[in-house]
């Protein structure tokens, strides 16, 4: 019996002295990610009603395909970054053969309809460049497939829209830093936008 009442309490005794500990939670923690350094190259292509410059260390894809059907014209591209396992959808089109209003519209859709159920914030800021380009530049917050928009144009001819995807699931979180670094780099484009 004595022996009993002995380990009863010595597992009392450990009962109580484990439980003094303070539980401390971690942070969910993420890839580092390294970043290349910023140098941009020139996209000036025979017949492309425009150019810019983009990073070095991103290649240019002709877009072949939209929602699984032919590109509406050759000028659609894309600019594929390996190391992040992302791209930069753009799509050219011509203002003179459709309404302006209509492609301003459809920016805003794409921008608003298609994120507003699952991003948190969406912010568009207009901006206007030398060289006759104006447009506006949408962040949108949360876990949105995607975090960067713009469209730009010259309001008489030609009318660029941009966004910018990755092959991951959208979490906002693990892709702040790379969604922070590609919109200086969308936003160099922007600046280097020329019309032709």
């Amino acid at each position: 019996m004595k022996s009993i009442t002995a380990c009863l309490l010595l597992i009392a005794c450990c009962f109580f002295t484990a439980c003094n500990s303070d539980f401390v939670q971690k942070e969910r923690g993420y890839f580092k990610i390294p970043m290349p350094q910023k140098k941009y190259q020139l996209f000036d292509k025979a017949g492309f009603p425009y150019t810019f410059e983009y990073p070095a260390y991103a290649t240019i894809i002709p877009d072949s395909t939209f929602f699984d059907e032919k590109a509406e014209n050759p000028y659609w591209i894309n600019i594929f970054f390996p190391q992040f396992d992302g791209e930069l959808h753009l799509s050219y089109k011509d203002i003179g053969r459709n309404k302006f209003d209509t492609l301003i519209k459809d920016a805003f859709t794409m921008a608003y309809k298609q994120h507003t159920s699952i991003a948190s914030a969406i912010k568009p800021v207009k901006f206007v460049m030398p060289n006759h380009v104006s447009g506006i530049y949408f962040t949108l917050k949360g876990n949105a497939a995607t975090a960067n928009q713009f469209f730009a144009t010259d309001s008489v001819k030609h009318f660029l829209r941009g966004a910018l995807y990755f092959n991951a699931p959208p979490n906002e979180d693990s892709l702040r830093p790379v969604n922070n670094f590609l919109r200086e780099d969308m936003q160099h484009l922007i600046g280097t936008l020329r019309w032709r």
